[in-house]
């Protein structure tokens, strides 16, 4: 007597978001001022102050693109989204991170996001994201100015990737009566100066031929604007909503990545790591 062969176990299948109720994902940007958020299923990006907690007992657990209490940011995280995650679910989380915050950064807020139980974090550069959501060309190298409310970042991306990247603790926040817009312009076009002087290759000057592209609190300002593209001698270009562009630009890889079977990496796009 013989029997049949038991048919072989098929995989699930992953059903790409937003047909897959269980693939919760997480856009965010930290930054020093402002944290963003958006979740996938939402139309609205969450934009609130960092603070651990709202009223006189606030303290700023990020400054100047680090995090000095992380228990504090993990606090702040779970206020504002932990009743906002389905009850069994793990999301996907992606983060738009200082350009320079390196691996001591990445490990203090892999610590913090814990608080939201992630299955996956992926992290991105900042300049990346604010890319992503400016559709920009990145097969040409590429000059991001980000003038962010405590911290200003200058890179370069060619083909998508940090080939340099320069950073000052001064932003928008500290603009008054002694600390005019000049100071920040004259700090990006020392940087960028730093960039061409030491780039043995054309790309920085490529890029800045091109044009740069202008993101953060700062491009909402023309007078900032216009005083980078008269000082640099080229072309500057403000993201749409550009204070909101680094979530924007993950939340972009974030559908990405839910597209993708595994929906644990995005294979092709440069600049994405898991933190360890």
């Amino acid at each position: 007597m013989t029997t049949a062969p038991s048919p072989r176990p098929v995989a699930a299948r992953h059903r790409p978001w937003p047909w897959c109720r269980q693939c919760t994902g997480i856009a965010l940007d930290l930054g020093s001022a402002r944290t963003r958020a958006w979740m996938s299923g939402r139309r609205s990006i969450l934009d609130v102050p960092t603070v651990t907690a709202p009223g006189d007992s606030a303290t700023h657990p990020i400054q100047r693109g680090t995090i000095v209490d992380t228990p504090g940011t993990a606090r702040m995280l779970n206020r504002l989204l932990g009743h906002r995650l389905p009850r069994f679910g793990r999301p996907l989380l992606i983060l738009a991170t200082p350009v320079l915050g390196g691996l001591a950064y990445r490990a203090e807020v892999r610590t913090a996001v814990e608080v939201l139980r992630p299955r996956t974090v992926l992290t991105i550069p900042t300049a990346r994201a604010v890319a992503m959501a400016a559709d920009a060309d990145l097969t040409h190298p590429l000059l991001v100015l980000d003038i962010g409310a405590h911290l200003t970042e200058v890179t370069l991306l060619a083909d998508g990737a940090v080939t340099d990247a320069r950073h000052t603790a001064l932003g928008t926040g500290d603009l008054d009566g002694l600390t005019p817009p000049a100071r920040i312009i004259d700090a990006v076009v020392a940087m960028v100066a730093a960039m061409l002087d030491q780039d043995r290759t054309s790309q920085t000057l490529d890029a800045l031929r091109r044009g740069a592209l202008l993101a953060g609190g700062g491009a909402l300002q023309p007078d900032v604007t216009y005083a980078l593209s008269r000082r640099l001698r080229a072309p500057v270009r403000s993201v749409p909503a550009p204070h909101t562009a680094a979530v924007r630009g993950a939340a972009r890889l974030l559908r990405a990545a839910h597209a993708h079977p595994s929906a644990t990496g995005i294979p092709g796009i440069p600049g994405i790591t898991h933190p360890q």
